[in-house]
């Protein structure tokens, strides 16, 4: 097996490394994991994600799924009823595309492996864009953001799904309980990654409270910023539109 990095990931470019590596090492359990930690609430969320994307305003157009994992927020899109267009999946751990390519046959999803930071797609180019539990891990969150807002066409909208920390007190202590003692524990034993799944709560605990992100979006450009808070507080929509310069 691989050796595991030991310490929490670091600041900037190791940073990035050190997360792409963990990623591409749990996807071949990566989706049982998923559904299984999250009780399967997690499709629930991203069907409300792909409802706030107002896809229906460019339905044949091209859309972007930023940090796509195994892609089941493309699929969530491109299965709608009426949707005609192309969803492109994009993540830097090519092992997590590379796993649920088989989900993806018959769908119009075209896989690309890239970085957030760097999109390799030119300005204005799609009609709406979506990150799952993705701009948490990004080394620099506010050039993300701001490399989303310039593929997107004007007008276009820009949804984040992502964990948060419940604010009731007995909701969140009973969150952390699970988010620190027991999700790491089932992770370990399902994936045999020791420390992957002790990250995901240390980077939810790094991540900007829900007000703060919305702040960081609207500093990024996007306007008609939102969110809405999911299941008690554990996780979060926000959405930004790409102001439209032609009114």
């Amino acid at each position: 097996m691989a050796t595991v990095p030991e310490a929490r990931p670091s600041a900037g470019t190791e940073r990035a490394r050190q997360v792409q590596r963990i990623f591409s090492e749990i996807a071949p359990r990566y989706d049982l994991l998923n559904h299984l930690l999250s009780l399967n609430v997690d499709r629930r969320w991203r069907r409300k994600a792909v409802a706030r994307l107002d896809w229906h305003r460019a339905s044949r157009g091209s859309f972007l799924d930023a940090c796509a994992g195994t892609y089941d927020l493309s699929i969530e899109l491109a299965a709608q009823r009426g949707f005609g267009g192309t969803v492109v999946a994009l993540d830097f751990a090519k092992p997590m595309l590379d796993q649920g390519r088989a989900k993806i046959d018959g769908l119009s999803v075209v896989p690309v492996c890239g970085d957030s930071l760097k999109l390799p797609f030119a300005d204005d180019a799609f009609g709406g864009a979506m990150v799952a539990f993705g701009v948490r891990n990004l080394c620099d969150l506010d050039y993300g953001l701001r490399e989303l807002l310039r593929t997107l066409e004007p007008g276009a909208k820009l949804v984040v799904l992502d964990f948060a920390l419940p604010r009731v007190p007995l909701l969140r202590g009973l969150y952390m309980f699970y988010f620190t003692r027991v999700l790491p524990l089932v992770g370990r034993i399902i994936s045999g990654h020791r420390w992957a799944y002790a990250y995901l709560p240390e980077s939810v605990r790094e991540f900007p409270e829900p007000e703060e992100l919305a702040e960081r979006m609207a500093g990024a450009g996007f306007s008609e910023v939102q969110w809405d808070a999911l299941t008690g507080g554990i996780a979060t929509i926000h959405v930004g539109r790409k102001s439209d310069s032609r009114r």
